[in-house]
């Protein structure tokens, strides 16, 4: 077999590194000027931390809005944890960062997307479009904002 440079996953690496630098800042300082973020997290991923009932609200993927109110922002190599307010309750949740979808700061047109490549181990010399394509970006890709600006 041979060795190559797996660009897509370095990518991934370094944009979970991103978020998880810009967490700790925010941890230490908060929420600077007009930043917030859009998280969007798959609720399936096994080391995801929710409570029943938002898990049962949203059985495969939620979006997190992190502006006015949060409290208990703790940030580690593998996630973070957070208390946000639903609907004046607030919840616990730990998101790991390989189960984070979507992270967007609107306030300055930023966003990182995370797409998951299927693996299929009997084929994993055949190439197609779609697999040279995102191995060649690292699968990370801008965020559309459209569907989070004010109209």
């Amino acid at each position: 077999m041979s060795r190559t440079i797996e660009y897509g996953n370095l990518m991934h690496r370094a944009m979970r590194g991103l978020i998880q630098e810009v967490l700790e800042d925010v941890a230490e300082h908060g929420l600077p000027g007009a930043h917030h973020f859009f998280i969007t997290f798959d609720t399936n991923h096994p080391d995801a931390a929710l409570a029943d009932w938002l898990k049962q609200r949203y059985p495969s993927e939620m979006t997190v809005v992190m502006q006015h109110w949060y409290d208990n922002l703790e940030v580690t190599d593998e996630g973070f944890g957070i208390t946000l307010n639903f609907g004046d309750a607030p919840e616990s949740l730990y998101v790991p960062y390989d189960a984070i979808q979507t992270f967007v700061d609107p306030s300055v047109e930023f966003g990182l997307r995370f797409e998951t490549q299927p693996k299929d181990d009997e084929d994993e010399d055949t190439d197609d479009e779609d697999d040279d394509e995102n191995a060649s970006t690292g699968g990370g890709d801008i965020v559309s904002l459209d569907s989070f600006r004010k109209n």
